[in-house]
Parts: C-alpha cells; sequence; structure tokens
C-alpha cells in the first residue's frame, strides 16, 4: 500500500509541477516566432538573411541556425534586430530558423 501511495504522490508531483522554460512549450504541435536580440543600430532593416537547421525525432538535428549565417545569407553586414522561429509536430520533425534584419 505504501508503494502504491508513493507512486500516486509522484505521479501527482511530476503532473502538477510547472517547468520553466525558455519559451512556451507545446507537445503536439509548436509555432513560435521569438524575439533574440536588437541592437542600437540605427540601420534600417532593408534585408532580411535567414539560416535554418532541422530535427528528426530528437535524435538528430542538421544545418547551421547561427546569426553569421543567416547575415551571410542576405548580405548583411550591420544587423539591426534578430528573431527567432521555431516548428515542431508531435517532435517528430522539427524546424528552427534565425532571421537577421539589417543593411
Amino acid at each position: 500500500m505504501k508503494k502504491i501511495l508513493a507512486s500516486v504522490v509522484m505521479l501527482a508531483t511530476v503532473l502538477l509541477t510547472g517547468c520553466a522554460t525558455r519559451y512556451p512549450e507545446g507537445s503536439l504541435y509548436l509555432d513560435l516566432k521569438l524575439p533574440v536580440t536588437a541592437t542600437s543600430s540605427k540601420s534600417v532593416n532593408s534585408k532580411k538573411g535567414v539560416s535554418e537547421a532541422t530535427s528528426i525525432l530528437g535524435l538528430v538535428a542538421t544545418g547551421d541556425a547561427s546569426i553569421e549565417a543567416a547575415a551571410k545569407q542576405g548580405g548583411i553586414t550591420v544587423i539591426h534586430h534578430v528573431d527567432w522561429e521555431v516548428k515542431s509536430i508531435l517532435g517528430i520533425i522539427g524546424t528552427y530558423r534565425c532571421n537577421v534584419y539589417g543593411e
């Protein structure tokens, strides 16, 4: 009886305890756009560069979603701000995109 009660208490603790994360999470579907950083640059964000990485089953991840890769792709030398996008369906496949804006 004590083992069953201990198991129920442990399960309730796990299910009812909130987890602090860097962004909202969705285990079934996730589609977010979040800010990363903004600079004091007064440049006009006339250009956009994008870099991307992909994850499959949380087991394999490939790509370069860095700020540097996005800036290079967009021909940006002066960064105004950076945004981040993530999409995931059932944790099976996820795409992570870095958007860099500037001149």
